[in-house]
């Protein structure tokens, strides 16, 4: 699975010019945009059971990072959330399960500076999911850990010298 987060309008404290040593944490509303990608092996399950392709369902989620800026550029951001409850849907079959899964992510940032208070920033890192409350049935099962790459790319809009607006946009394999 493949997850594509999208954070809308996040408000976080003290983003103005960033020095190291600073902690920046955030609360977004996360939209999860599941990629709904079977691999051969799925497939292959699926097909005997007479079933067609397997999918998740997408949800608003809320969101906390923590960012830890090492350098007045470079930042260390961990994305949290809590357990995730999602229904596992077959076409052929109609919802067959759920699950609930934690996905934190950790990544590596560069923070652009000099646009006032307009701050862009690129990421890149790694996810961790585990599964857990797995309930599907006697015929499917679920990997209970995975890791994953996660790219991001996002900006920060001072409002004043201690809130500012986020918008972040981030591919996590999961």
């Amino acid at each position: 699975l493949a997850l594509l987060a999208r954070a809308a309008a996040a408000v976080a404290p003290a983003v103005n010019a960033q020095a190291a040593g600073d902690l920046v944490v955030r609360a977004r509303a996360v939209y999860l945009d599941s990629a709904n990608k079977n691999d051969a092996q799925l497939k292959t399950s699926l097909a005997g059971l007479g079933a067609g392709e397997a999918s998740i369902n997408n949800k608003w989620l809320p969101e906390v990072d923590f960012t830890y800026f090492v350098t007045p550029n470079i930042a260390a951001e961990l994305i949290l959330t809590y357990p995730q409850k999602q229904t596992l849907t077959v076409q052929g079959l109609g919802d067959v399960g759920t699950f609930k899964h934690l996905p934190p992510t950790l990544t590596a940032q560069y923070h652009f500076s000099g646009m006032g208070a307009f701050k862009p920033y690129l990421g890149a890192g790694v996810n961790y999911t585990r599964l857990m409350s797995v309930n599907l049935g006697p015929d499917l099962d679920l990997k209970k850990n995975s890791w994953g790459l996660a790219v991001q790319a996002g900006a920060d809009y001072a409002i004043d010298k201690k809130w500012s607006v986020n918008v972040d946009v981030k591919k996590v394999q999961i």
